[in-house]
């Protein structure tokens, strides 16, 4: 393996960090309702940061699979949505710093990016790495947003009831990172949220709340949400104001409030992986598309 500090540039002018907390939303692995985005950006726009270290993307980023966008105005090229993998340090509502890696999930030398991210969390003195994102799952949006938590310890997610059991997914950088530290004796959890399947291609702040939540009750950092809860509440409002006007997907919904309770009184299921009954897949497959469609018709003005 190439030497991993080739990969990025630390600043040499860095902050007081104490023993910061890592938090990585990195984009490109599943995030339903654009939840682990949606944190980030509001993290980044209410709370003091400064970019601390960059990463060579053009080592680590496919261009040709993931094109990124260019501007072109009459008779120019006006911008290009250059990609880039930062660091940031960043202070909380107290004052504390915390450290929040964001960018595009490397397409390429993956174990070499591990390493980097582990040696600037030996050289940081980094006490806790956080992942978070957001999976789709078969739930109503009429019930409290759950979430999935690992770590490389039990002790560091007491609390939280496992919804899934053994289960093979595609790998991702953000689960690497989480394993190889575990490897290595650092501390590493990561948190999924629960996005209602039928809403995971729209924006659902009320999973990027619960996430920001998560970290905060995890970490112990002040994160503010007040943003995220008033945004998360005119989401409710418009899909329920949908649903008023759709009887059949209002039907489905109420099957899925039903196998949500059930769950919730048993915990007995799986409901990423079980096949239940309610509701059939012609239903989720047919009738919430339809639903979904005409919400994104709506939102883009058509």
């Amino acid at each position: 393996m190439l030497d991993p500090r080739g990969l990025y540039e630390l600043a040499t002018d860095l902050p007081d960090l104490g023993r910061p907390v890592l938090l990585h939303a990195l984009t490109g692995f599943i995030d339903a309702g654009a939840a682990g985005r949606l944190a980030r950006e509001h993290l980044l726009q209410t709370l003091d940061a400064r970019v601390i270290a960059t990463f060579d993307i053009d080592q680590l980023y496919d261009y040709r699979s993931r094109r990124p966008l260019m501007h072109f105005a009459a008779d120019h090229w006006e911008s290009y949505d250059e990609p880039k993998l930062e660091l940031h340090a960043v202070d909380d509502d107290s004052g504390t710093p915390f450290l929040l890696l964001t960018g595009p999930e490397p397409d390429l030398q993956w174990e070499r990016f591990v390493a980097a991210v582990t040696a600037i969390i030996r050289d940081l003195n980094v006490r806790l790495t956080v992942g978070i994102h957001a999976i789709p799952m078969s739930v109503p949006h009429t019930r409290p947003s759950g979430i999935t938590a690992h770590g490389t310890n039990p002790g560091l997610i007491q609390g939280y009831e496992p919804w899934i059991a053994n289960v093979q997914v595609p790998g991702s950088i953000t689960n690497l990172l989480e394993f190889r530290l575990g490897q290595n004796g650092h501390d590493a959890i990561g948190f999924a949220a629960h996005v209602p399947h039928y809403l995971a291609e729209s924006e659902y702040p009320q999973a990027a709340e619960l996430l920001v939540t998560s970290v905060s009750r995890a970490t112990g950092l002040l994160l503010p949400v007040s943003d995220l809860s008033d945004a998360a509440e005119r989401v409710r409002e418009e899909v329920d104001r949908q649903l008023t006007n759709n009887q059949q997907a209002s039907a489905v919904v109420h099957a899925l409030e039903e196998q949500y309770d059930a769950f919730m009184r048993g915990r007995g299921s799986n409901l990423l992986t079980d096949s239940a009954p309610l509701p059939t897949a012609d239903e989720l497959g047919a009738e919430l598309e339809r639903f979904l469609a005409e919400h994104q018709r709506r939102d883009n003005g058509e």
